[in-house]
C-alpha cells in the first residue's frame, strides 16, 4: 500500500516546499528541523493505523478510559541523510526502539554505482512495528537492502517505509522485490526522473549534504 501525504492539502506541503526551495534550503538548521517537521507528521498518520486498546488512567478527580496503543515500535533510519526523519518520528514515538543503517554509494568511473552496507545497530524486530525512514528513495536499492538487513534481526508485525521523496522507478523496484501484503510506504511527492547519477528530479539535491554538509 502506498500512501501519498502531499496529495492533501496541509502544512505538510509548507515544509515540502522548502525543502525543495533552494534558497531556502541553504540554512542547514532550517532543512535539519523541516525534515524533522515532516517526520512528526509522517509519524501522526502512521499512528492511525496502530493497533488500539481501552486503557484506564487515574486522573486527580477520578478514572477515564482512553484508547492507547499497545504495539512496540521500532525506528530505523538510513544514515546520514535519515536522522532528521528519525528524529520526527521518535519525538511522536517517544517509546520506540531504534536502529540504525549505514549505506553508501560507490561509484565508478563510468558513473554507474553500487550501494555498499556498512553495518546494522539495533534490537530484535520480531512482532513489532518497523518504521524505516529515509527521506529520498532514488532507485530504490538502498531502501531494500535495509529492510532485507532488518529482517535478519527478526520478523515484523508490519513495516512502514518513510520517504520523503521518491522517484517512481525506485517506488516500482521496492514494490517488485518486497512482500508488499507487510508493508506500507508513506510518501511526500513522487518525481517521475532520474538522472544518469541517481539524482531524483526536480527532487531537492543531496539530503545529507544538504542537512549535514558536502564530504569528501
Amino acid at each position: 500500500m502506498i500512501k501519498l501525504i502531499g496529495n492533501n492539502n496541509s502544512v505538510f506541503n509548507q515544509f515540502l516546499f522548502e525543502i525543495r526551495d533552494e534558497q531556502i534550503q541553504k540554512d542547514s538548521m532550517r532543512f535539519r528541523r523541516n525534515l524533522e517537521r515532516l517526520g512528526e507528521i509522517f509519524a501522526y498518520e502512521i499512528s492511525k493505523e496502530l493497533n488500539y486498546s481501552a486503557t484506564s488512567v487515574q486522573t486527580p478527580l477520578g478514572i477515564a478510559n482512553l484508547p492507547v496503543s499497545s504495539d512496540k515500535i521500532v525506528i530505523s533510519s538510513i544514515m546520514r541523510a535519515g536522522l532528521p526523519l528519525h528524529q520526527g518520528l521518535l519525538n511522536y514515538f517517544d517509546k520506540a526502539e531504534n536502529a540504525f543503517i549505514s549505506a553508501l554509494r560507490q561509484y565508478e568511473k563510468d558513473g554507474t554505482f553500487e550501494m555498499e552496507f556498512g553495518y546494522l545497530s539495533g534490537p530484535g524486530i520480531d512482532n513489532k512495528v518497523l518504521i524505516i525512514a529515509d527521506p529520498m528513495i532514488a532507485t530504490g536499492s538502498s531502501m531494500v537492502m535495509a529492510y532485507q538487513s532488518l529482517l535478519e534481526k527478526g520478523e515484523p508485525s508490519h513495516t512502514h517505509i518513510v520517504s520523503v521523496i521518491a522517484s517512481r522507478e525506485g517506488i516500482q523496484y521496492i514494490q517488485k522485490r518486497l512482500n508488499m501484503k507487510n508493508v506500507t510506504i508513506w510518501l511526500g511527492a513522487v518525481d517521475d526522473e532520474l538522472t544518469v547519477k541517481a539524482f531524483i528530479v526536480p527532487g531537492l539535491g543531496d539530503a545529507g549534504d544538504l542537512a549535514y554538509g558536502p564530504k569528501d
